[in-house]
């Protein structure tokens, strides 16, 4: 498997990727592991909302037909809006995805076994390198929009539950950065990365699953946003489903995600029931990515 894109891009006149997030993170060694999970109608209900969609009648489209007895003219919408496409895990344990519905497909291989921190952690240990597994997977709210419902919805061609990656499957480039740990975006400074000026969250390249970030929070954000980058581009050097869309007759895609670009994407946060989120603070705390992308898994 090797290919393209990500979250369904923007259909009858504007459609752009709705990512659901759902992010497992970690707490202290020393105190008991609470099990969190998210359920597949708490994940389809979630991206289903009107602020979710962010539906807009953006214009008028004029459409002139000629035959050999004359011309005439016929007139549409243009609408906007946001489709749930993906869901995208990431967390620590492998074998350990949040989602129940899903976490057999991205059970421990010989290749891919455990993750988390290079130590354990404890209350006084400010641990830097992480390791996320991260799985994305289409998403279930997605049957919704197999139809475009008389041209008043965007019709999706993802394809609900389809695993478009799973981070187990993928060892040598998740795990060991071959060969994108050579590439230019990865030896350059400045280039491709999660954050702005003071706020550095981490960079895209390589896209595997180990991150220089103190914060767990925003650890697993980056792998996430890594992964959305993987699957909405087509020949990348990983072992992946490409989520394709193509320009068609009244329908403009949008372009592969990118980070900050909030025309290609937008992330909804979907938390499991029981995890806790430590250690936040500004813009993460209120709930949000940096830059225009939100930080929405649905």
């Amino acid at each position: 498997m090797t290919g393209m894109n990500l979250a369904q891009r923007l259909q009858g006149a504007g459609l752009a990727t709705l990512l659901a997030l759902v992010l497992s993170v970690s707490g202290v060694a020393n105190q008991p592991a609470q099990a969190a999970e998210i359920s597949t109608v708490e994940i389809a209900e979630s991206a289903l909302s009107t602020s979710c969609l962010d539906y807009k009648v953006i214009g008028i489209c004029m459409w002139l037909t000629c035959t050999a007895w004359g011309c005439y003219t016929e007139s549409s919408i243009k609408v906007t809006h946001y489709i749930p496409e993906l869901v995208v895990s990431s967390y620590q344990r492998t074998g350990e995805n949040p989602w129940p519905a899903v976490r057999m497909m991205a059970q421990p291989n010989n290749l891919s076994q455990a993750g988390g921190t290079s130590t354990d952690r404890h209350s006084n240990n400010h641990e830097t390198l992480r390791f996320k597994n991260v799985d994305a997977i289409g998403h279930p709210a997605l049957a919704t929009f197999q139809s475009d419902w008389g041209g008043f919805l965007c019709k999706s061609r993802g394809k609900p539950m389809l695993p478009y990656f799973l981070s187990t499957l993928d060892p040598a480039a998740w795990r060991s950065n071959i060969p994108e740990s050579g590439y230019p975006q990865a030896l350059t400074p400045g280039v491709r990365e999660l954050g702005q000026p003071g706020d550095l969250w981490g960079n895209i390249y390589p896209r595997g699953g180990f991150i220089n970030q103190n914060n767990d929070y925003k650890a697993g954000a980056v792998a996430a946003q890594r992964v959305a980058d993987i699957v909405t581009r087509t020949g990348q050097p990983h072992v992946y489903n490409p989520l394709l869309s193509h320009h068609d007759e009244g329908y403009w895609p949008p372009d592969p995600v990118k980070e900050g670009d909030r025309s290609t994407h937008r992330w909804q946060p979907s938390p499991p029931k029981g995890g806790q989120l430590r250690g936040l603070a500004g813009s993460w705390a209120d709930g949000h990515l940096p830059g225009p992308a939100r930080w929405q898994r649905g």
